[in-house]
């Protein structure tokens, strides 16, 4: 064997244009491509797709963007961010954040920085914010109840998202199923471990996107064993209430574990706005036996997503494990924060501040829906939680009858909205997303405050005249 087979001494080089130092011509090349190659169609193709010969060899930008990212970038490009002020962000899932709404309590403008809380926190929380939630939580939903929540059911997580990661983290191999359309930041999660297998399960349009309980029994049935979903749901604006909530618990009990995402537990108009939540919390029986992940926090229903304080809460042997894993995936909750959290956690406080939350949103979503409808909308189900409107564009003209050219059409207006393609999750990418049911649809957020709406709703209505 020649000695200099794997050697450097005949690579070629051409100049960075930027340091006017020599560098590589082709990664992971020790020559430049015979003509045979440079010309070869199929040389082209594999180069253009293999890892190892992108630009960024180590890069996988595929995983960098979710949806709204995604349409933000977009929205740059015409300007948003150069001036926020005059464009209608429809888009993001973010509340409205100010001291405005009547009812509800002022948010903090200063947080007193104890001398504690300049020490690393423990990665599951700290223990006053722990017992805060179980509280709260054994006071809405676990009245009378033999099986209470205690600290130890509780772990804080920054964020939703963190705590989503720390849930797959310590999932066991398994099937997970999950629901279409639903959050699009599952699509990250469910395709970065590879300890489970992620299952899509579509739910019907006809049937306004509902979760039936026998659809659970035909999951579990093949052997799903764990299933997450959104409730109330994101981007439907559609809630699973009990007795169907109840009855999807007891067929997972001892055969599944559920992953209940209830950010938008409170924007519940499903009780004549009376301050009642949804959660799977109600139908628990066993604290530490029924395998249910409830996940929340401050971002939604407490209007604070700047703060990235949110909870975990689920059995004791769960929870260890979910708080445990922060030490290695995010270190866990920023701790000023944490114990600035507990006050707001008073259940009378929380009870009043729901009243005032929903009496709110419910009369911003009926104004969206009058608009919208005003405008030729057909919207067969109005939400009954959550601030989304899941819009559906079948009656428009051609050229905008589709979420992404709509979505770029309203660009051109000042608006944002998300195109439902991001809400047809798919993890694997084994799917030709342009033939998704959710590809004539968009997700319209209610969640800014009306001035907001009402430029939004003008620019949706400009795009529809042209």
């Amino acid at each position: 064997m020649s000695s200099n087979m794997f050697s450097f001494g005949s690579r070629k080089f051409s100049i960075n244009r930027n340091t006017g130092v020599p560098k590589p011509a082709r990664r992971f090349s020790i020559g430049e491509p015979s003509q045979n190659e440079a010309s070869s169609k199929i040389h082209r193709q594999f180069r253009a797709a293999h890892e190892g010969h992108l630009p960024h060899a180590g890069l996988d930008a595929t995983r960098a963007s979710t949806g709204v990212v995604w349409c933000t970038e977009r929205a740059a490009e015409f300007g948003f961010l150069d001036e926020p002020d005059k464009w209608a962000n429809l888009g993001q899932g973010a509340p409205e954040v100010d001291d405005d709404i009547e009812g509800s309590f002022p948010r903090p403008r200063t947080i007193n920085i104890s001398e504690a809380s300049r020490e690393y926190g423990p990665t599951a929380g700290i223990k006053p914010l722990r017992v805060a939630v179980a509280k709260l939580y054994n006071e809405m939903h676990r009245k009378g109840k033999p099986s209470q929540y205690t600290w130890e059911n509780v772990a804080i997580v920054p964020g939703g998202r963190a705590g989503l990661i720390r849930i797959a983290a310590v999932l066991n191999n398994a099937y997970v199923g999950f629901f279409i359309p639903d959050y699009t930041a599952y699509n990250e999660m469910l395709s970065l471990f590879k300890n489970f297998a992620a299952i899509p399960v579509p739910l019907s349009h006809e049937d306004g996107y509902h979760i039936h309980p026998d659809k659970i029994a035909e999951e579990i049935a093949r052997g799903t064993s764990v299933i997450l979903t959104s409730n109330p749901r994101n981007p439907t604006g559609r809630v699973v209430a009990n007795p169907e909530l109840a009855e999807i618990q007891d067929l997972c009990r001892e055969r599944a574990t559920l992953v209940s995402d209830e950010f938008y537990s409170g924007y519940n108009y499903t009780s004549n706005c009376d301050g009642t939540t949804i959660s799977a919390a109600e139908n628990v029986i066993d604290v530490d036996e029924d395998d249910v992940l409830i996940i929340d926090g401050l971002t939604k229903r407490f209007r604070l997503p700047g703060w990235r304080v949110a909870w975990i809460i689920g059995p004791k042997e769960f929870i260890k494990a979910i708080g445990s894993c922060g030490s290695y995936l995010d270190g866990g909750t920023n701790v000023p924060f944490q114990e600035a959290a507990i006050p707001m956690l008073e259940p009378e406080l929380v009870q009043k501040e729901m009243v005032a939350l929903q009496r709110h949103f419910r009369d911003k979503r009926d104004y969206v829906v009058k608009r919208l409808r005003e405008m030729g909308f057909i919207i067969s189900y109005v939400p009954d939680s959550t601030f989304y409107i899941w819009l559906d564009l079948e009656g428009l003209p051609g050229p905008i009858s589709d979420g992404l050219n709509f979505f770029s059409a309203c660009l051109e207006e000042k608006v944002i909205v998300v195109p439902g393609i991001f809400f047809d999750l798919n993890p694997a990418r084994r799917r030709d997303l342009f033939d998704s049911p959710c590809h004539h649809f968009v997700r319209f957020s209610y969640g800014p405050k009306m001035d907001v709406l009402k430029m939004g709703c003008d620019g949706i209505e400009r795009v529809i005249n042209k």
